[in-house]
């Protein structure tokens, strides 16, 4: 099967399967009930989201430094162990189920989704773009 890396709130994509949000917050204003109909996710996994402090500086990161010391940090935050098993459950999992991991932003080279993909790849998830 595969996993792929995709902008929550965007079309699904056929044979995406499962949708997961790894985002700190539900969307804004948007019912309960609409979050799997309205292509937001299926399952809310904040676990995978940066902690607020990571979110503001890869918010405020303006140069490659800056978005590479956000890199380093959310890395880091991924590397604690609950984090950790959760990426490789994911990994795993891609390879006997169709699912999808994802956020908000709209440019995935300026967010979490982007070392995301990385690590999982790290990891031998069977990535799909």
């Amino acid at each position: 099967m595969s996993l792929r890396i995709v902008r929550l709130g965007s079309p699904r994509a056929e044979g995406e399967g499962l949708r997961v949000g790894t985002v700190r917050r539900p969307p804004r204003g948007v019912p309960k009930s609409e979050f799997a109909s309205g292509d937001w996710y299926d399952v809310w996994f904040p676990e995978l989201a940066p902690s607020a402090e990571t979110v503001k500086q890869a918010q405020a990161a303006q140069t490659p430094a800056e978005w590479k010391a956000f890199q380093r940090r959310y890395r880091s935050e991924m590397n604690e162990a609950h984090a950790s098993h959760s990426l490789d459950l994911l990994a795993a999992l891609s390879h006997r189920s169709a699912l999808s991991v994802g956020c908000y932003c709209e440019n995935e080279a300026h967010c979490h989704r982007s070392v995301l993909r990385e690590l999982l790849a790290e990891r031998g998830a069977d990535i799909v773009d």
